[in-house]
C-alpha cells in the first residue's frame, strides 16, 4: 500500500478498493457498454471527490486487463477531460505507455478533436505496454454498412448519462 501511486490511494480512501469497485463505479458513471447483462450499480463517489480523469487512470494504472484498459480508454474520452492535467497524472500514476496507446487511437479515429492531439503532445514518447494493451479498434463501436457500398464512420466510446432502464411505470 505504501508504493501504491496516488490516485488508486484517493480511491481506497474513498471507498474503491480494487478493480471490481473500479469497474463498478465507471459502469454507474456511464460505462454502460461493459455493463454485461447486469443491472447497473450505484455511483459510490461524485465526479467532484474523484474524476473521470483519475478515474480512468486509476484503471490505467493496473494495466494488466483488457476490461480495465477499455473502462480506462471510455472514461479517458470523456468530452469535460483536461489533456495536460491527464499528461501529469499519468506521470504520476505510472500509467502514461498505456495513456499514450490510447491517445494515438483516439487521434486515429478522432483525427479533427484537438483533444487527443493535446494530449499526444504532453506525453513523452514511450513504448506501449507489451502484450496487454487491447487492439485500437475495441475503443470505438464500429457500426458495419449502413447502407450498399457505405462503411459507417467509427464512433469512440464515451460514458453516457442514462436517465432509466426500462418502462415507465
Amino acid at each position: 500500500m505504501a508504493n501504491d501511486p496516488p490516485l488508486r490511494l484517493k480511491a481506497q480512501h474513498l471507498g474503491l478498493h480494487g478493480p471490481e469497485e473500479w469497474k463498478d463505479e465507471a459502469v454507474a458513471r456511464g460505462c454502460f457498454h461493459y455493463l454485461q447483462g447486469r443491472i447497473p450499480p450505484k455511483q459510490r463517489v461524485s465526479e467532484e471527490a474523484f474524476t473521470n480523469e483519475e478515474l480512468a487512470l486509476v484503471l490505467l494504472g493496473a494495466a494488466n486487463d483488457p476490461w480495465l484498459i477499455r473502462l480506462g480508454a471510455m472514461l479517458l474520452g470523456t468530452e469535460t477531460n483536461d489533456p495536460k492535467r491527464i499528461a501529469r497524472l499519468a506521470s504520476a500514476e505510472g500509467c502514461t505507455p498505456a495513456v499514450r496507446a490510447i491517445a494515438e487511437a483516439g487521434a486515429r479515429y478522432e483525427p479533427e478533436l484537438p483533444f487527443w492531439s493535446t494530449l499526444l503532445a504532453e506525453l513523452p514518447p514511450v513504448m506501449p505496454p507489451a502484450g496487454v494493451m487491447p487492439h485500437h479498434s475495441r475503443y470505438v463501436s464500429l457500426p458495419g454498412l449502413i447502407a450498399p457500398r457505405t462503411q459507417g464512420k467509427a464512433v469512440w466510446l464515451r460514458p453516457q448519462k442514462i436517465k432509466s432502464f426500462g418502462y415507465a411505470g
